[in-house]
């Protein structure tokens, strides 16, 4: 008699934890699509973003007064991790400078896991991170020791999201989200100077802004994928590539074998199914800087 009794109660309960993680799914998809319509919490003034995130930028220059040619590194979303150091020391050995864009620390994102909710599309998607592409590109521009005519963007996941995105909503004459208005330079100069655009293993998903516009120019592209990726789809970045090269842009696409997702990151978040792969990480980068220097613009 108690048994069955209990049995209403047991299926209300059940009703209302199923209830709670619909609605818990709901949110989070909303959250995410909110981000990716670019219904931002907080818009910046583009001075005010750069002022927020230059105190961060981490500099590497090779030997001499220069100018150089010049990287913008942009990490995945558990922010700038080793694989973006050895990256800039690969760079300067071809004579090129890099400036690591830290989108993280300057936000506090790098404190209590936070940026957990930025792999998850919950805090900081790559359309909002489009912000700082363009205002980071702004500021290197006016470094005494950059050569504006050779510039390249370089990001890893959630970074190669933010690049796309940026050259997407370039091409549409649409600010990134967080900016009330482009930065000067950008505004005046598009994609001037930029000649290369490298992305390892991006997000090319949904919700990202890549697939909802058409080009009207790009830098060249090289995407160098992981086959299987477990984080991101990588059959949607063979597509972009695809319908890119259709549209006339140089794209050069390498998938790895073997590997996994951030496979050139030796740090790591504990219990990561991820692992550190050094021969294809040094593979990567060398493939990074030949193609930098092949697309560089003069």
């Amino acid at each position: 008699m108690s048994s069955g009794s209990g049995r209403p109660w047991r299926r209300r309960a059940l009703l209302a934890v199923a209830g709670v993680a619909l609605a818990l799914a709901v949110a989070l998809a909303l959250n995410t699509w909110r981000g990716a319509v670019g219904w931002s919490v907080t818009t910046y003034r583009p001075a005010e973003l750069a002022a927020t995130l230059r105190p961060a930028y981490a500099v590497t220059t090779p030997p001499g007064e220069g100018p150089f040619p010049t990287a913008l590194l942009f990490s995945g979303c558990d922010g700038p991790k080793d694989n973006l150091r050895r990256l800039a020391r690969t760079l300067r050995r071809a004579g090129w400078a890099s400036v690591v864009v830290d989108s993280h620390g300057p936000r506090g994102f790098d404190h209590a896991q936070l940026w957990r909710l930025i792999c998850t599309g919950q805090l900081l998607t790559g359309t909002e991170r489009a912000g700082d592409v363009a205002v980071a590109l702004d500021d290197v521009r006016a470094m005494p020791f950059v050569d504006p005519g050779r510039t390249a963007l370089v990001g890893a996941s959630h970074g190669g999201w933010a690049i796309l995105d940026f050259l997407a909503l370039e091409a549409t004459g649409e600010p990134p989200p967080i900016l009330d208005a482009w930065p000067a330079s950008v505004k005046a100069h598009g994609l001037d100077g930029v000649g290369a655009a490298v992305l390892l293993y991006p997000y090319c998903g949904p919700t990202s802004r890549m697939r909802q516009v058409e080009w009207r120019a790009a830098p060249a592209l090289l995407f160098l994928l992981v086959a299987d990726d477990t984080i991101t789809d990588e059959q949607a970045c063979r597509e972009v590539a695809s319908e890119l090269r259709r549209r006339g842009t140089a794209v050069d696409l390498a998938v790895l074998q073997g590997v996994t997702h951030g496979f050139d990151q030796r740090q790591k978040a504990p219990l990561t199914t991820l692992d550190f792969a050094p021969e294809a990480a040094a593979a990567a980068r060398r493939a990074t800087a030949d193609f930098v220097a092949r697309h560089a613009a003069r």
